[in-house]
């Protein structure tokens, strides 16, 4: 290599990481863009940009092959003084990253690089050895002691870091107790390994629990700002992160198979277990057929905000009054135009003119799109009214907890749309959609604890 090859590779982490890749394996590193993004905001670490870093992003993504094992070797190479302290949730797993930056180090195609890296021979150790410049890599695990060992020098100048990976182990981050041993780890432990005022903390992780060690450092637990990179496997158009590990399709089985998993550690949005704002054992159902006599029924409808908005869905339900209790009876979900808008919902009103108790109206926000489709309808002469939403969607939520609570809500068991129903109020609030929910908290509102105003729709024999 020339001059200016090497220098690049020693500047640019990626490059450097593609390179040893094609060295070590003999074939090309597969790139997409969330590598880059990684790097950089590793390489603000070194620079001093950035002291404090938590990265969440989905696991078998390049995460540990960048940040620890690449990051190590990178780092050694130009600050071979450096001192690492490298963690995750088994101290056998740190060891093998460590242990494999340390042979990544020892290849050839890293001596062309840096030169032939100065390793005590005395110090083999799979889970810490040390150069002959006072540099140090140490691995432990989650809740492991420490004795003897930290990390970076004592200088503004980057000399080493703490390097958190995977913090919580899968199986247990559903745990209180566990999450908290792992979060009093962090606080008690690894913040008292800091050589220096100077030194960052890199935590590296998918996220498992609302209240997992990212979470509460985000808010604010150990006192410090971290800068946040937070990298879903879908973005907000939908689009797949890296199609050559997972496409589009493979995506919407994994999280049909399961949801709980799906939002936390691939989307980066954890969201409670069976035990959230709505309990799953809460809902009750009806076979589909088997509904009782209905008093009357209303049509209430969320829009997307805008239409430009692809990614918001518009959603209508016909929700049914029985006895003091409310039944959810046809939902349709969407993502349409203005023009094609106004269309599904003079059809779905339509559809449901005639029915088991008269239609009173069609309900929906009066806002953005909502405006427009209230204007159009009403022209028509659908009974179509506004719904003012002078509350945020989670207090409205808990307004309408206890209807739920109490058995007062039926949901259709055969309805081919339940499960995505279900799915938004299991992860709620942290779902990366809540559209049909929005709909369901005005119809229970309105149905069991207030009484709309006018806008009936009355059939013909009850208008002479």
């Amino acid at each position: 290599m020339n001059p200016t090859e090497v220098a690049a590779l020693r500047t640019d982490l990626l490059a450097f990481s593609k390179h040893m890749f094609q060295a070590r394996k003999g074939s090309e590193f597969i790139e997409n863009w969330h590598h880059r993004t990684l790097c950089e905001a590793l390489e603000r670490v070194v620079i001093g940009k950035s002291k404090r870093l938590i990265i969440n992003i989905p696991p078998r993504y390049s995460k540990t092959e960048l940040a620890v094992v690449n990051f190590i070797a990178w780092c050694m190479g130009n600050f071979p003084d450096s001192e690492f302290i490298h963690a995750s949730y088994s101290q056998r797993l740190a060891a093998n990253n460590t242990w494999n930056a340390r042979a990544l180090m020892e290849h050839e195609a890293y001596a062309e690089i840096f030169g032939k890296p100065a390793l005590r021979k005395d110090s083999n150790a799979k889970d810490e050895y040390r150069t002959e410049s006072g540099g140090v890599v140490y691995a432990t695990g989650a809740g492991g002691t420490i004795t003897g060992y930290g990390a970076g020098k004592l200088r503004e100048d980057f000399g080493g870091a703490i390097i958190i990976d995977d913090p919580h182990k899968a199986s247990e981050a559903t745990s209180d107790t566990m999450r908290q041993n792992v979060i009093d780890w962090f606080g008690t432990t690894m913040e008292s390994r800091l050589n220096s005022p100077y030194t960052p903390i890199i935590v590296i992780m998918q996220r498992l629990h609302e209240e997992d060690l990212a979470g509460w450092l985000l808010a604010g637990g150990n006192g410090e700002q971290w800068d946040h990179i937070e990298i879903p496997v879908l973005d907000d158009e939908d689009n797949p992160l890296w199609e050559f590990k997972h496409d589009r399709q493979k995506l919407a089985d994994m999280e049909k198979a399961n949801p709980y998993v799906f939002a936390g550690q691939y989307m980066q949005r954890p969201a409670p277990k069976g035990g959230g704002v709505f309990k799953d054992s809460w809902w009750q159902y009806y076979n589909v057929g088997e509904e009782p006599e209905m008093s009357y029924r209303t049509i209430y409808a969320d829009t997307a905000m805008k239409t430009k908005e692809h990614n918001d869905y518009s959603v209508f339900q016909l929700w049914g009054e029985s006895g003091g209790k409310v039944y959810l009876l046809d939902m349709l979900r969407g993502k349409w135009e203005a023009h094609d808008l106004v269309r599904i919902a003079r059809e779905f009103f339509n559809r449901h003119k005639v029915g088991s108790g008269y239609l009173r109206s069609m309900r929906v926000e009066d806002k953005a799109s909502g405006t427009g489709l209230i204007q159009t309808l009403k022209s028509e002469g659908v009974p179509i009214q506004g719904i003012p939403r002078d509350k945020d969607k989670y207090t409205r939520a808990l307004d309408v907890v206890p209807q739920i609570a109490t058995g007062n809500v039926f949901l259709p068991k055969q309805a081919p749309w339940l499960n995505d129903l279900l799915s938004e109020a299991t992860q709620f609030p942290n779902a990366k959609h809540d559209d049909t929910l929005d709909p369901l908290m005005d119809a229970i509102s309105e149905m069991l604890i207030s009484v709309p105003n006018g806008g009936l729709f009355l059939p013909a024999r009850l208008r002479k």
